[in-house]
Formats: structure tokens, sequence, C-alpha cells
């Protein structure tokens, strides 16, 4: 079988099995890491940003052109939306200067309770970089993508599984995804 057969299939069945399960992950605490990695996308560098809980659990992501406080605000609205979160007491981000503009703009607009921890050290992330590697390990061999959309799908597919293989499933949605896909 090609290759190239198989990204057909990521790109066509990724973002429906990433939405099938989504509905069924398992709820995630309230301490959240945020980061951001870049992924090439046509020779240029994009930002796909990343949240997990403390205990290694995807809370979402969100691949954007842009690394500005814009794009955090919107990053942070689409994994507040997510069902499977809680609302968070403690956001752990790094140096970008985004992020904490983002979080008040939320605050004021009362998408976030006022009284969240912001913490801005380096190293209280190394869950989430260590997460990272999962997807740069899958993604460095293929040189960077050729457009926007098939670095989405792509990437929608990849955090599904990633998602799958973390136990994010209670058993009973696990057997039903494996109906799925055979």
């Amino acid at each position: 079988m090609a290759h190239t057969t198989i990204m057909r299939w990521v790109h066509e069945y990724g973002p429906e099995l990433e939405k099938r399960i989504r509905r069924h992950l398992k709820r995630t605490n309230d301490l959240w890491k945020v980061d951001e990695t870049y992924i090439k996308v046509k020779g240029k560098w994009k930002y796909l940003y990343r949240a997990v809980d403390s205990q290694g659990k995807t809370i979402d992501f969100l691949l954007c052109a842009r690394q500005n406080r814009k794009t955090a605000k919107r990053f942070f609205r689409k994994a507040l939306r997510s069902s499977h979160t809680k609302f968070p007491q403690v956001i752990s981000v790094d140096k970008n200067a985004a992020y904490h503009p983002a979080i008040r703009e939320l605050q004021k607009e009362k998408k976030l309770p006022s009284f969240i921890d912001i913490r801005r050290i380096k190293y209280l992330n190394n869950r989430l970089e260590q997460d990272h590697r999962f997807i740069k390990k899958l993604v460095r061999p293929m040189l960077g993508f050729q457009s926007f959309r098939t670095a989405a799908r792509t990437l929608i597919g990849i955090e599904a599984m990633h998602m799958v293989k973390k136990d994010r499933l209670p058993p009973l949605a696990s057997l039903s995804l494996i109906k799925l896909i055979s």
C-alpha cells in the first residue's frame, strides 16, 4: 500500500475520528498548562497551540498562522467550549506575551473567572514540552506540510490518536471506537 493512500485516509477520517471521540473524553482537572510549538507549512513556521492538564491529558489544540493576543484568545475560547474541560484554577504559560492579555480580556467578558492564578514560569510547562515531542516525532519525517488545510487535518488525526493512546476514553467508548475503525 502506498504511503499516499494512508495520508489520504488520515486527511479524510482524522477529523471524523476526533469529532467522535471528543464527546467520550474523560474530564480534565483545573490545572492547565498552555504552550505553543512550531510546525512548518509551505516552508514557513506556523503555531500549534496546545493545552494539557497537570496529569498530561490533552485539553485542546489549535493550528494558527500567527502568534498574537487574538489567536491566544481564540485558542482559550475553543478550549473552554470543550465538554470535557473544567474551568481552570491555575494556568501555567511560558513567557509568550500574548497569553496574559488574552486571559484578562476573557475575564472581562466573563468567559473566565477572575480568581485564576496565571503562572509565567518557564519550567512549569515541562510536561507539555515533553508532550510536544510526540507530535514533532511524527511531523519531522514529513518535512513539513504543503498546505495549511492538510496540516490542520493531519494534526487533528495525530492528536485524536494521541488522546486514545493516553487512555483518555472510558472502556465502553474504546470498544465503540474499535468497531468504528474496523
